[in-house]
């Protein structure tokens, strides 16, 4: 058997540890953060659509902080979402009502609303909300750790990463494990300096620069996927022309054809871009955002093409945590090392919380101190 540091990583919120009720104290770093990017203002609707497994404590924080700025918080409890369309026929009216009324939805769920024809994208986009996604992220774990890295200077890594990154002609990603894959025509998310805006879904901790490519080519070996967990030996995906050829791996790999037997494309990407998202200990989503690493979502065929417009109902997100990403020869990320986190302007933006390289510095072990999360660190 494969041996992989985080084959303990858990597979839902119930196997999340609870947390002391003191720890709300510790949380608030994080949740200042979080409001700051929703663009909380006072008298806004803001729905809490939390999953009953959700830790009571990451609830209270957040519901605390949004009372605090004067929003009229409400807070529906929900029965865990499926994956990619695994539960089609699950009524999800409740939900889709209440997120009708809100200014503001702030999603505690483990598999993703965006998974479900009703909370799709489309349905987001057509409506004034703002929808914050905390994508296996609604634990006191991610609260700590990568929320507390300032939203100011994670604008500026990510203007700095997109500036590199959108007018590339290929992206080539490479991993000891055996990945190599290139992707072209690339068009790459870009949000813009500020917070949410209505009709936007973003996850949180925020962490990453997100593109869509219109060819893949190459093989992706596979160290961690929603449907897989960490496979037992080798997955290997090879892809041609934007499309899955070939799935190989042993039992991981039946897994995965079986959940989409149709067939799958490349759906999108995203490169990591916070230094203090956990890795170890940390579920997928929100590894992939940790400095440096990749994902990858591949998702079913619709009659056997690619509909990007639309859910594929089997979405499956693939991880690498230490690549090295090559962009138009160029190297942008050394074995998970992202080397833009050592350029002057980073450094200067990071400089007005504290010293940058306990700001910037990328080992998430090392829980950046709270005096150092807002500007003014000088203030003891």
């Amino acid at each position: 058997m494969t041996m992989n540091p985080y084959s303990g990583s858990p597979f839902s919120y119930v196997a999340e540890p609870a947390v002391a009720p003191y720890s709300i104290v510790e949380l608030m770093p994080g949740v200042r953060n979080l409001c700051d990017y929703v663009r909380l203002v006072p008298g806004e609707r803001v729905l809490l659509l939390m999953e009953h497994t959700v830790d009571p404590v990451v609830v209270q924080a957040i519901a605390a902080a949004a009372a605090l700025r004067d929003a009229d918080v409400r807070i529906l409890s929900v029965p865990p979402f499926s994956a990619g369309g695994w539960d089609r026929e699950a009524s999800l009216r409740i939900e889709a009502a209440a997120f009708q009324e809100a200014d503001v939805v702030i999603s505690g769920t483990w598999w993703g609303e965006v998974h479900t024809a009703p909370l799709f994208f489309d349905q987001i986009r057509a409506r004034s909300a703002r929808f914050l996604s905390l994508h296996m992220t609604a634990t006191a774990g991610a609260l700590l750790t990568g929320a507390r890295f300032p939203v100011e200077v994670f604008y500026a890594v990510l203007a700095r990463a997109l500036r590199q990154l959108s007018p590339a002609s290929s992206i080539r990603v490479t991993s000891a494990r055996g990945t190599d894959v290139t992707f072209s025509g690339l068009t790459f998310e870009d949000p813009g300096p500020g917070g949410l805006r209505p009709g936007d879904w973003r996850p949180f901790p925020y962490g990453g620069a997100n593109f869509w490519p219109a060819e893949t080519e190459g093989v992706i070996v596979v160290e961690d996927s929603t449907v897989t967990g960490v496979p037992e030996e080798p997955l290997r995906i090879t892809l041609e022309g934007n499309v899955v050829r070939k799935i190989e791996g042993g039992a991981a790999a039946a897994q995965l054809r079986r959940y989409a037997p149709g067939g799958y494309y490349m759906r999108h990407g995203l490169f990591g871009l916070n230094p203090k998202v956990r890795i170890a200990g940390g579920a997928q989503f929100e590894r992939e955002k940790h400095a440096g690493a990749f994902y990858c979502g591949i998702d079913g065929l619709t009659g056997g093409v690619p509909d990007p417009t639309e859910p594929g109902y089997a979405h499956c997100d693939c991880q690498v945590d230490r690549p090295t990403v090559v962009v138009d020869g160029e190297v942008f990320v050394e074995q998970g090392r992202l080397l833009l986190l050592d350029e002057p302007e980073i450094r200067q933006a990071a400089a007005r919380f504290g010293p940058p390289d306990i700001i910037l510095d990328d080992n998430p072990v090392m829980i950046l101190p709270r005096r150092y999360t807002a500007g003014g660190w000088g203030r003891r």
